[in-house]
């Protein structure tokens, strides 16, 4: 990478150009501190796969460097991946705060991966390894127990926000500002910032102000049943509503499997308090409306969730009454606009009111900085350099911007790509040579066995089907015995395209014959000359381009 060999590298795996998948390490000499491993979730086009991961490969290649797993919170970009890690590779041991640490030890649980190097670290905890030193600070985030990293190398002093925003009157405790104030003063060669927000201008909203705007609705609503969706991650959303229903005198009745276990692990942990207004389903029912409160995932309008299922009426336990108010205590995420509006929709139909995050009805917040915080964290850590971090590439230019109007050089700006490795010597920073990277996709529980192949057929079929040509040979007389069968699924239906079909098991039978005819031929020369010939064929014919399969049965008949 460098021709220096005392350089302290730092490489980022994922989190650039893309929100989620924060992966990257800080390597000096013979160690390697990796910090964060999470994961991403596709987008419509790729067809089947559940998450995707960042490449482990240059993890691998460095397996006896690494030192420890450091994780700045508990969200899943950046938990998500370590389920998939620990089986991969060696992690000597995995620091987290302890909410984080109580979901991955839920998450290693769930996939029954034994893992017994797990610690939990607060602010006060500092991490000491031959040539990396690591101290912690509390930052704000939709989530208990987020922390900023100070990383003290030979080369100079890195700081990683993690994900943060400056609440001044938040749910949870106060960010520690001053002591980010004393880790600038102190010197700072490079900082490493979420860059989520860096398009919104301001400050963000407080979380106090979306508590009162929450506590409105109830005030306003007493006797109505209210069905709130949210994300299971916003730890401090589910407090405030769990407070405000029990200030309101209502029980809570959670749906979603994420949401159940945030809550639980947030009770178990001090951070979340009357669990006694928590009731099941069947109890729910038999309460007055104005009694009970719905808490629910589906804030995205994911299908499978449970606020989308009672929207469309399939809930097994919960069904709207039309006096019913459902909030969307969320924002949209990017693409999730049109799913969003279907299950609101679904919701007028059925007469009930909807409250949605406006200017006038203020039930969100994000966990993210604006532009105003991110100048705030920059003048506090007074960095050298700056290397914008979690987000699209335009967050990261427009972070990158803020960063010259605090004073930063253009050329101390750093707007990457995942792959991308910056070398910190003597305190001055150069861009290294890259590593190669891709995503990792994961389909069930299944790691690396999915690639761009299959994506590109599985979106084949889900566009132009699949056409199955099935032959009877016997490969002793080199004979086709039959006239090939042809069927399809997701191409074109049989019963009324029998013409076709005709056309393509014609055409079938000639290409075997003639294969047949040649010197030792073999099952695999005769599939791949039926799929050469067939594609181009039924493109002509119907403009289509389904996927071919052979299949050929050796059928030995008797002398």
């Amino acid at each position: 990478m460098t021709k220096k060999t005392n350089d302290t590298k730092i490489i980022i795996l994922g989190g650039l150009g893309e929100v989620g998948k924060n992966m990257y390490c800080v390597m000096h000499e013979d160690e390697i501190i990796i910090i964060d491993s999470g994961i991403s979730f596709p987008d419509g086009g790729l067809l089947g796969i559940d998450y995707i991961l960042p490449d482990f490969s240059f993890l691998k290649q460095n397996q006896d460097k690494i030192k420890a797993l450091v994780i700045t919170h508990g969200h899943e970009d950046h938990i998500g991946g370590i389920p998939f890690l620990v089986q991969s590779l060696e992690i000597p041991a995995i620091y987290a705060p302890n909410q984080a640490k109580e979901l991955i030890s839920l998450k290693l649980q769930d996939k029954n991966i034994r893992y017994d190097n797990l610690f939990v670290y607060d602010d006060k905890t500092v991490l000491k390894f031959k040539h990396i030193q690591i101290e912690f600070f509390r930052t704000t985030h939709s989530i208990p127990d987020s922390h900023g990293i100070l990383i003290k190398t030979p080369n100079g002093n890195i700081v990683t926000t993690g994900d943060f925003k400056f609440d001044f009157t938040p749910i949870g405790p106060m960010a520690d500002i001053h002591k980010m104030a004393r880790i600038g003063e102190n010197g700072v060669d490079l900082l490493i910032s979420d860059s989520t927000n860096a398009l919104n201008e301001g400050m963000s909203i407080s979380e106090t102000k979306v508590d009162n705007a929450l506590n409105d609705i109830f005030d306003k609503y007493t006797t109505r049943r209210i069905i709130i969706a949210t994300f299971a991650s916003n730890i401090y959303r589910l407090k405030h509503i769990i407070e405000t229903c029990y200030n309101h005198g209502r029980k809570i009745c959670v749906f979603g499997r994420s949401m159940e276990n945030n809550i639980k692990i947030s009770i178990e942990g001090g951070y979340i308090n009357h669990p006694d207004i928590l009731i099941e389903p069947e109890e729910a029912n038999n309460l007055k409306p104005g009694e009970v409160t719905i808490l629910c995932t589906g804030s995205q309008g994911e299908p499978l969730a449970a606020l989308s299922r009672i929207a469309n009426g399939t809930h097994k336990q919960i069904k709207l009454r039309p006096d019913d108010i459902v909030v969307f205590s969320s924002s949209p995420i990017p693409g999730n606009a049109i799913s969003i509006g279907n299950t609101i929709n679904k919701l007028y139909l059925q007469g009930v009111k909807v409250f949605t995050n406006t200017s006038l009805n203020e039930i969100h917040t994000s966990g993210h900085a604006n532009m105003e915080e991110l100048k705030l964290m920059i003048r506090l850590i007074k960095p050298k350099y700056l290397m914008p971090f979690h987000g699209d590439y335009r967050m990261l230019k427009s972070h990158a911007n803020l960063g010259v109007e605090c004073g930063i050089p253009k050329e101390n700006t750093f707007v990457l790509q995942n792959g991308d490795v910056l070398s910190l010597y003597k305190h001055t920073i150069t861009k290294s040579e890259s590593i190669p990277t891709s995503d990792i996709y994961i389909d069930g529980n299944r790691l690396g066995e999915i690639n761009s192949a299959v994506l590109r057929d599985r979106k084949i079929m889900a566009s132009d089907g699949i056409l199955v040509v099935i032959a009877n040979i016997d490969m002793r007389h080199k004979t086709l015995l039959i006239r090939p069968n042809i069927t399809t699924r997701g191409f074109v239906l049989i019963n009324e395209n029998e013409a076709l079909i005709k056309k393509i098991e014609s055409m079938s039978e000639k290409i075997i014959t003639d294969k047949l005819k040649e010197e030792n031929v073999t099952f695999s020369d005769i599939k791949g000359q039926l799929i050469s010939e067939l594609f181009p064929y039924i493109y002509e014919l119907t403009g289509r381009k389904p996927i071919v399969l052979p299949v050929i049965l050796d059928i030995r008949k008797e002398n």
